[in-house]
C-alpha cells in the first residue's frame, strides 16, 4: 500500500507552523449526556496561533491514566478579540468522557492547528453556500459560517439529527445565517434525512459538509448530481495527527493519503465514493 502523507511529501497544502500549548478551561457548556462545548484560552496569556483555518483540528492531550494518545477535536469556534478557542467535544470512549468531565479552571494541552480547512477564498459574492452537518459533524460548521459571514457571504446551514434533543447550537448557528432542521423522527424541523430537506431542493453554488460517511456521500451524490462543488471534512480515525502513524489513511483519487495531513478537508472530486 502507498501512502502520501505530509509528513513524507511537501504536498500539504496547509503550511502553518504548528505549536504546542497549555491552554485553560474558562468556560463549559454541556448540551446534554453526549456532548459539551469547551472554550479555551492559552494559559501563558499568549495569543492564539494566527489564521487559524476553519476545518482544521487539534489534538487535545487528556492527562487521564490509561489514555496515552491525544484526541482529535475539530476547531468549533475562534475569537481572536477574546483570546479564545471552542471545542466540540463527543463522548465516545474513556479519553472523551475525561475530557467532557473537566471543570473551569483546569487545563489541557494542544497540539495546534492541523489539517487542511474549507475553501473559503475566491468564493464568488452572491453565491448560495449551504454548509451541511450531522450530529458532532456540526462543530467546524459553525467558525466556517462566521468566516464566510465577516468575508461578505451569507451562509445557509442545514443541521440534521436523529431527534430535536440531538441538535446542537442552532441558536449559535441562527446568529450567523439562516438555518433549515432535519430530523429523523420529525421532532424539529422537516422530518427525515438532510438529504431530503427542501433546502437541497433549489439552487446551491457551493456545498461544505461534515458528518457521518453515509450521509457525507449521499451529499457528495446529490452535489454531483447537481453539479455543485462540494468539500468535506472526513471523520477517519485518528491517533497522532501528524502523518506518521498510518491509522486515517483514505482511498483518494491520487492514491492513499492520511487524512490528518491532507484532509481532514476534501473536494469530493478527490475521493473514490
Amino acid at each position: 500500500m502507498t501512502v502520501k502523507c505530509a509528513i513524507f511529501v511537501e504536498s500539504n497544502r496547509n503550511q502553518h507552523m504548528k505549536q504546542v500549548k497549555d491552554f485553560t478551561i474558562i468556560e463549559t457548556l454541556r448540551y446534554n449526556d453526549m456532548y459539551s462545548r469547551l472554550r479555551l484560552r492559552p494559559s501563558d496569556s499568549s495569543e492564539l496561533p494566527a489564521n487559524i483555518l476553519p476545518g482544521q483540528f487539534v489534538q487535545v492531550e487528556v492527562g487521564t491514566p490509561g489514555v496515552f494518545l491525544r484526541r482529535p477535536i475539530s476547531v468549533n469556534d475562534v475569537d481572536y478579540e477574546a483570546n479564545t478557542l471552542d471545542l466540540l467535544v463527543r463522548k465516545a470512549g474513556k479519553g472523551t468522557e475525561a475530557l467532557i468531565a473537566m471543570k473551569e479552571g483546569e487545563r489541557v494541552n494542544v497540539l495546534l492547528p492541523l489539517g487542511n480547512g474549507f475553501t473559503t477564498a475566491g468564493v464568488a459574492p452572491g453565491q448560495r453556500l449551504l454548509l451541511i452537518g450531522g450530529g458532532v459533524g456540526v462543530a467546524p460548521l459553525l467558525y466556517l459560517g462566521k468566516v464566510l459571514k465577516s468575508a461578505g457571504h451569507e451562509p445557509e446551514f442545514l443541521l440534521g439529527a436523529r431527534s430535536a434533543g440531538d441538535l446542537l447550537q442552532v441558536a449559535e448557528f441562527g446568529k450567523v445565517g439562516k438555518v433549515h432542521l432535519s430530523t429523523e423522527d420529525g421532532s424539529a424541523g422537516e422530518k427525515g434525512f438532510v438529504t431530503v430537506n427542501s433546502a437541497l431542493s433549489g439552487h446551491v453554488d457551493m456545498i461544505y459538509c461534515c458528518g457521518p460517511s453515509p450521509m457525507m456521500k449521499a451529499v457528495a451524490a446529490i452535489a454531483r448530481g447537481k453539479g455543485v462543488r462540494c468539500e468535506v471534512s472526513l471523520e477517519n480515525m485518528m491517533a497522532c495527527g501528524l502523518g506518521a502513524c498510518l491509522c486515517c489513511v483514505e482511498n483518494t483519487v491520487k492514491g492513499n493519503v492520511c487524512v490528518c495531513t491532507e484532509g481532514p478537508v476534501f473536494n469530493i472530486e478527490m475521493l473514490n465514493w
